[in-house]
């Protein structure tokens, strides 16, 4: 398992021609869609459907953007990236270490296939989709006000069977009176995600509900953030360091 970043797609994907009449009619893809990648047998393992999400819409700048789920492995609202629509073809990409690159054909407003080519190995599975409604992409979480002392970067690093995943978890207070955090896993999508606070005197809980993780902890002298993260049935201790320090 990768914390924050965790998906279990192993697909690819090439792009469908579509007919030339199609070819020169936009399709607005804005929607929540709903299907399957669908895996094929391999190294004597079964084919199977891997159901994911994806929800597309114009962004405040009138610009396509999304975001992904994948409802058995408790991802949901994951920001997609390259999001990209050219006639009937569409494209848009999961920056994650086990993912990649969809691309595909919009057949009408309610059918998209194609392929899904993997981050890792290249490997190309095709995906349907179907539009079943408007787009679910939710706001960014806003918090109730933190401590100044919380305000700005943190730095910490997960051990994860060997391996270590450094993470930036940033916190601030809105004009509004609210608070916003995000946290990027730098060894996995990069991407920030935005992230629900909640401090309670010197605890701290953080929920980064795109990927059903949590993590609790407590204030060490506004220096340290000393606490556990939590994943499905995972839990590793994590500290995070305010940067500079």
């Amino acid at each position: 398992m990768r914390p924050v970043t965790r998906l279990l797609l192993v697909a690819s994907l090439c792009v469908l021609t579509a007919p030339a009449l199609l070819a020169q009619t936009a399709v607005d893809p804005s929607g929540h869609w709903t299907g399957a990648v669908h895996v094929p047998a391999f190294d004597q393992n079964p084919a199977r459907e891997v159901s994911i999400e994806v929800d597309l819409a114009k962004n405040a700048n009138g610009a396509l953007a999304g975001t992904f789920g994948q409802p058995a492995q408790g991802v949901k609202g994951l920001p997609l990236s390259a999001v990209a629509a050219d006639g009937p073809s569409i494209s848009f990409e999961i920056k994650v270490s086990d993912g990649g690159r969809f691309r595909g054909t919009l057949a009408d407003a309610t059918t998209m296939s194609g392929e899904f080519i993997t981050k890792q190995g290249g490997h190309a599975i095709p995906f349907s989709l179907t539009r079943t409604g408007d787009a679910r992409i939710a706001p960014a979480p806003k918090s109730a006000p933190i401590d100044k002392e919380l305000e700005g970067t943190w730095n910490g690093t997960l051990k994860v069977d060997g391996r270590s995943e450094r993470l930036v978890l940033t916190m601030a207070n809105q004009p509004d009176g609210t608070a916003m955090a995000t946290i990027v896993d730098l060894d996995g999508s990069g991407i920030e995600i935005p992230i629900a606070v909640t401090q309670k005197a010197a605890n701290l809980t953080l929920d980064i509900a795109v990927v059903g993780g949590s993590y609790v902890g407590v204030i060490s002298a506004g220096l340290e953030l000393v606490g556990t993260w939590t994943q499905g049935p995972v839990s590793l201790p994590l500290t995070f360091t305010r940067a500079g320090q």
